[in-house]
């Protein structure tokens, strides 16, 4: 019997162990989902989610990487605070309160067993999944009771919606470009006159502008691929920059590289565009197909991704102009 106890104490501790295992796997595998599509700066408009589109319907990943100064909590609320501050995505039960309490009550029943303290056999075993369920229950109804409780964002509709241009898969490219151009083009007024507070205020984006990101979506992935610093230095802002420079110094400090190439727009839509003092800022959708893999330095293996068959990624890219001068790329978001 003491045997089997222990057999049993043993098995079941690697059960949990592995279960404490998955879960931080699976919360990792979520928080990388984006790559390094979650860095740089949208002006004022860095901490709040860009209007959602056609091409990118859901949310936009929040910024994780950002030199500008997140807004002081005490400082007057400006318009669009209340979306900026909703804009902020839970990482969900697994990432959040509920993750962490998850994983403590596994570690803690995992160090009792291995430390002698046991869970009491097998119904020890099963009256801690219970409690494991119960408790991460009462948490999950607590966040959607609070969320409900929360104010709808409503300034980024407003505002959004009127400066949204109208998409075409790449199935109906007549003009050579996945941009459409019909209907509002990033001029149009928001639906209510805007405070004198605001500061921000809408750009009439043309042809040509659209014509620039979609090249620059493909110069800055494969000069990005190439490790071409001084490419990236005249396509990027000097912040964007630098979390790019910071991935490549990543990978090859654990001898690999991002290989990437043959980068083919699908779709995509303007989400906002707007100018601040001499700043022009604008976001933009893009379904694109790129080959992109992680490869071994030197010998060029495959350790993920494909240098064969094309992957799919939509993100939300925003490019900002100083005094007219040329668009550079200023922060990428992944979508949710």
């Amino acid at each position: 019997m003491p045997a089997a106890a222990s057999r049993l104490r043993k098995t079941t501790a690697f059960l949990i162990l592995a279960l404490a295992t998955t879960v931080a796997a699976t919360d990792f595998a979520e928080a990388r989902k984006a790559g390094f599509s979650s860095f740089g700066s949208r002006g004022s408009k860095t901490f709040s989610a860009p209007p959602a589109t056609k091409t990118a319907p859901g949310t936009a990943a929040p910024m994780q990487r950002t030199m500008t100064p997140q807004p002081a909590q005490s400082q007057k609320a400006a318009p669009g605070a209340t979306a900026q501050q909703a804009a902020q995505p839970s990482r969900g039960f697994f990432g959040g309160m509920g993750g962490a309490l998850l994983g403590g009550l596994l570690m803690g029943g995992l160090f009792g067993m291995m430390f002698g303290g046991g869970l009491g056999g097998f119904a020890g075993f099963l009256g801690l999944i219970f409690q494991i369920a119960l408790i991460g229950g009462l948490v999950m109804l607590a966040l959607r009771f609070f969320a409900n409780r929360r104010p709808q964002p409503a300034a980024a509709t407003a505002a959004g919606m009127g400066t949204r241009t109208d998409f075409r898969t790449s199935a109906d490219q007549s003009t050579g470009t996945p941009f459409s151009f019909g209907g509002n083009s990033g001029g149009a007024a928001p639906a209510t006159p805007a405070p004198a507070t605001v500061i921000d205020a809408p750009l009439e984006l043309e042809a040509s502008d659209f014509d620039r990101f979609e090249d620059m979506l493909t110069e800055v992935q494969e000069a990005y691929g190439r490790e071409d610093y001084a490419t990236m230095r005249k396509l990027a802002t000097p912040e964007a920059m630098s979390f790019l420079a910071e991935e490549l110094a990543e990978l090859a400090s654990a001898g690999k590289r991002n290989s990437v190439s043959d980068v083919k727009l699908l779709q995509g839509d303007l989400s906002e565009a707007w100018s601040e003092g001499s700043d022009d800022y604008a976001t933009v959708a893009m379904r694109y197909s790129a080959l992109d893999a992680i490869v071994e330095r030197g010998s060029d293996r495959v350790l993920s991704g494909s240098l064969e068959e094309p992957q799919e990624s939509t993100e939300l890219w925003t490019f900002r102009r100083q005094s007219g001068g040329a668009w550079q790329l200023a922060a990428i978001q992944g979508t949710e």
